[in-house]
């Protein structure tokens, strides 16, 4: 991997994203080096698909700065360092041509595109694309359609393809949604072994949920919204009737992040987290 150790593989700084005035998120300030497993965590609604779009290179902050695998946003071509991210979620999974073939959604992330055309490949890459599949328990989608597969089997196609070109970066939005119970510890059991491989590449996992969260995943962001004095010091403009934006609130370690206290608030009721072994969960107290 071209992997520049003496760099981040991603860095927010004072990022803010607005939309239609509406301010979304701000103040958000993250670095993840090369190397780390991440996971960011937060309740729906608060921005992490936002923020996420951003690290993959897919969406541009209203103000501060992104810096991924040592290039800025806005000042850098995307498409010459695309490749190099690896990115599985339901909005990349919708963009695919519906009878594209999965063996080649996942093959093509090589090239960075969502669609095959007048590009080839060895027998080598098929030959890896398929292990990948076999890996995950959907080899038999070979020669399929893409518009023909349930929510979870496309989940799995595309964390099949976040894998696919040895990317320096992986996010992973959300990659059990969908998925049945057996389906959501195959892929957990195959991103913990990913986890714990002795690799460079940064991973980033997004979610909501405290059971979905493979070991190996050591470093926690959680996001939650500005309080109203917070949003007072820091002049940001909040129209009447729109929530305060969204923010990192946390940064560390899990068993620091992932208190009592701190999920009670975050989801504005009582919450008991239970951690055993090496999952988490959280039950209303």
């Amino acid at each position: 991997m071209d992997i520049d150790h003496g760099k981040p593989a991603v860095k927010l700084t004072d990022v803010e994203f607005r939309r239609k005035k509406r301010v979304i998120l701000t103040h958000v300030n993250l670095t993840i080096q090369p190397g780390e497993k991440w996971v960011l965590f937060g309740p729906n609604g608060i921005g992490k698909s936002t923020l996420i779009s951003m690290m993959a290179t897919r969406g541009f902050p209203s103000e501060g700065t992104v810096d991924v695998l040592g290039n800025r946003l806005g000042r850098v071509d995307v498409f010459s360092y695309r490749n190099r991210i690896g990115v599985t979620s339901a909005e990349l999974a919708d963009s695919f041509p519906y009878d594209e073939d999965p063996l080649d959604a996942v093959v093509t992330a090589l090239n960075a595109v969502t669609g095959r055309w007048r590009d080839t490949y060895t027998e080598e890459e098929y030959a890896k694309a398929r292990g990948l599949m076999e890996r995950f328990g959907i080899g038999y989608l070979a020669g399929k359609q893409m518009w023909r597969l349930s929510m979870g089997e496309s989940t799995r196609v595309m964390i099949c393809r976040a894998l696919m070109a040895n990317s320096d970066l992986i996010i992973l939005d959300e990659p059990t949604t969908g998925l049945d119970l057996g389906g959501r510890e195959l892929v957990i059991r195959s991103l913990r072994e990913i986890a714990f491989e002795d690799s460079p590449r940064a991973m980033v996992l997004v979610t909501h949920r405290l059971e979905e969260i493979p070991e190996g995943f050591d470093h926690l962001a959680i996001m939650g919204r500005m309080s109203g004095s917070e949003v007072q010091a820091a002049n940001v403009i909040v129209r009447d009737g729109d929530p305060e934006p969204g923010t990192i609130v946390y940064t560390g370690d899990l068993e620091h992040g992932f208190t009592d206290e701190r999920m009670t608030h975050l989801f504005g009721m009582p919450l008991h987290v239970v951690h055993t072994g090496t999952r988490w969960a959280a039950y209303a107290a």
